[in-house]
């Protein structure tokens, strides 16, 4: 039986961490950020593709195959001049390169806390609905999966918008899950430290 197909996110931003080191990189436990979630992409047993950049893809190749691995050149390099890396242009890239799935999650590369249980149930919901998300306690989280229907609209994504208009677009399902990793990205060193268990916390 074909299975939907995790996408995970892993070429954005640094965001608003000190220097150039990726927030995805930070560590997280015996970890980084990026290794916990895709982690948890590969305890569901589903197909998994990332997209990553070369540092990220670095962390990516330890445990992901790297024909499972799609490499978005930077902005501003030879290969990537006049490109962007935009979440639209990274949610294209990442299901071009699963093209025969019956669907797609969608998993941004900073959200560790997101748990294998939830990845299913967003997965299955997919059987009957063209878009399906997971929610907890009412509010919209990740993964956001789209069915296979929609494959020719996620390939031309392109910019920051990411998918919004096809969330608009398609009636969506919320699956309730008792995960609130859901709603919790890693955009600031005091997101990440929230995440570290007490005795490894800083200070």
């Amino acid at each position: 039986m074909r299975r939907p197909t995790v996408v995970v996110l892993a070429a954005g931003s640094g965001s608003r961490f000190r220097g150039t080191t990726h927030k995805l990189l930070q560590p997280l436990g015996d970890a980084t950020v990026l290794a916990v979630t895709i982690g948890h992409a590969l305890e569901t047993g589903l197909p998994l593709v990332v997209v990553a950049t070369e540092p990220t893809a670095e962390v990516a190749r330890r445990s992901v195959a790297s024909r499972d691995i799609v490499v978005l050149p930077r902005p501003g390099s030879a290969e990537g001049a006049g490109a962007s890396l935009g979440m639209g242009r990274s949610i294209a890239s990442g299901v071009a390169a699963h093209p025969d799935a019956p669907g797609w999650l969608i998993l941004p590369g900073d959200m560790p806390a997101v748990q294998p249980a939830t990845l299913l149930a967003v997965a299955q919901a997919l059987d009957e609905h063209p878009v399906a998300y997971a929610q907890y306690r009412g509010r919209r989280g990740h993964p956001v999966g789209f069915a296979g229907e929609l494959y020719s609209e996620l390939v031309a994504l392109d910019g920051d918008e990411g998918a919004r208009r096809l969330l608009a677009r398609y009636p969506a399902v919320g699956v309730d899950v008792d995960d609130a990793g859901v709603l919790v990205d890693i955009d600031t060193p005091a997101d990440l430290e929230r995440l570290r268990p007490p005795a490894a916390r800083s200070g």
